[in-house]
């Protein structure tokens, strides 16, 4: 039987730090399980399907066999009961983008984004009808905040509008950039209240008339992800599915505090594919009868995707314990999302010089780690917003207009 550590340099041979002794066994189980499931069932179609801009749905729920949100050896010695480790959940993000980015982003929308507004947002009985669903794979959820006009400014600029009728609410805008807004069975809804000008949350399920959503067509990153328009007409929600809990951009806030590191985590795990997939493909291709890998140019870039991706796991790993602490703030997500950001762009595109021509096809892997960053460097929160939230942190003197 291996060691502990001889699974984690069988699994991570990039981490050269071994943060990942840092995992409890019961959660090395579980990724060990996800790595099992993602080169048998995942990898043999992520290129037909990252090519044709399709998600890989039926390889994709076999994730649920490994028990990723409810796995009970993700829980042992844990007094949470929904959710698993901080530690735990930066590698799973790590393990998911390692291999492909857009499955690690449509993980972060049901996982993530989606499930965090229903804990952080819903009522106890809305957690066990939700949540659990959720976390067992039953209903797929998604995150419906960004709108065609408003992006990094929606805090205050935020359209789409709620008004109380009675015993319901009827919701009326539109949102773009939404994951999953076409097959979501439950998607959580960000509208203005018409009375006090507040930002609250509806649950509106799939099926509700006047509810509509088209997948944006013809992307170059994370095309795998079905990124949708919504369009709300007169769409009535129950006020028993708003999420009493949300009541303001802070509540909002209180979500990205969370999943703005997940991000972080996600650009972490992308940095090493790319770097893994590059000293692969240099590894085994030859050039002057010499393995490429052998030429000292390509060493040197080899070694800095190397640093990039060290200093990207030890972000990660030390913001997932700051928040097992409760010890976290936004200003360490927004630093994390940066700093891991920048290193993955800079690593994905020595990933692509170095494979030569044979990086820009899919089968390299690296293609795709590369039109996939792009999209990763911008959402939740781009470069210059979260570069604002540090600088604010740092000086003092906000600068945002």
């Amino acid at each position: 039987m291996s060691t502990k550590a001889e699974i984690i340099r069988e699994l991570y041979p990039e981490d050269v730090f071994h943060y990942a002794e840092k995992l409890t066994d019961g959660e090395l189980e579980v990724l060990q399980h996800v790595r099992q499931i993602i080169e048998n069932d995942i990898r043999p179609v992520v290129t037909d399907h990252w090519e044709r801009g399709k998600f890989p749905f039926e390889a994709f729920y076999k994730l649920k066999e490994a028990g990723i949100m409810n796995s009970p050896k993700l829980f042992e010695g844990r007094d949470e009961k929904w959710k698993a480790s901080e530690m735990y959940n930066a590698f799973l993000y790590y393990e998911l983008a390692r291999f492909d980015a857009s499955i690690a982003t449509f993980y972060t929308v049901h996982g993530g984004l989606g499930y965090n507004t229903i804990l952080i947002g819903g009522s106890e009985e809305q957690k066990q009808e939700f949540a659990t669903k959720v976390r067992n794979f039953e209903w797929q959820t998604c995150f419906a905040l960004t709108e065609p006009d408003h992006g990094s400014d929606i805090a205050g600029g935020l359209a789409t509008t709620a008004e109380r009728k009675g015993d319901k609410w009827i919701l009326n805008g539109e949102k773009r950039w939404i994951g999953g807004a076409d097959t979501a069975d439950i998607v959580p809804v960000f509208a203005r209240d018409v009375e006090d000008g507040k930002i609250k949350c509806f649950i509106v399920r799939k099926g509700t008339p006047g509810y509509n959503a088209v997948p944006i067509p013809n992307k170059i990153s994370l095309r795998m992800v079905q990124n949708g328009h919504i369009t709300l007409e007169n769409v009535e929600v129950p006020e028993a599915d708003r999420l009493p809990n949300i009541n303001g951009f802070r509540s909002v806030n209180e979500i990205f505090i969370h999943t703005r590191a997940d991000v972080a985590h996600i650009a972490n795990g992308v940095t090493a594919g790319a770097f893994v997939a590059a000293l692969r493909n240099t590894s085994e291709r030859e050039q002057f009868d010499r393995k490429l890998a052998g030429f000292q140019l390509v060493q040197e870039k080899l070694a800095r995707m190397q640093s990039n991706a060290t200093a990207a796991l030890g972000y990660s790993v030390r913001i997932a314990e700051l928040m097992e602490n409760g010890e976290y703030e936004m200003f360490n997500s927004s630093l994390a999302k940066m700093h891991n950001s920048l290193r993955m762009r800079e690593t994905v595109a020595l990933a692509r010089e170095v494979t030569g021509g044979n990086g820009i096809t899919l089968e390299s892997d690296v293609a795709r780690f590369f039109a996939d960053a792009e999209a990763i460097y911008t959402y939740e929160g781009t470069h210059e917003i979260n570069a604002l939230l540090v600088g604010r942190e740092i000086t003092g003197i906000g600068a945002f207009v």
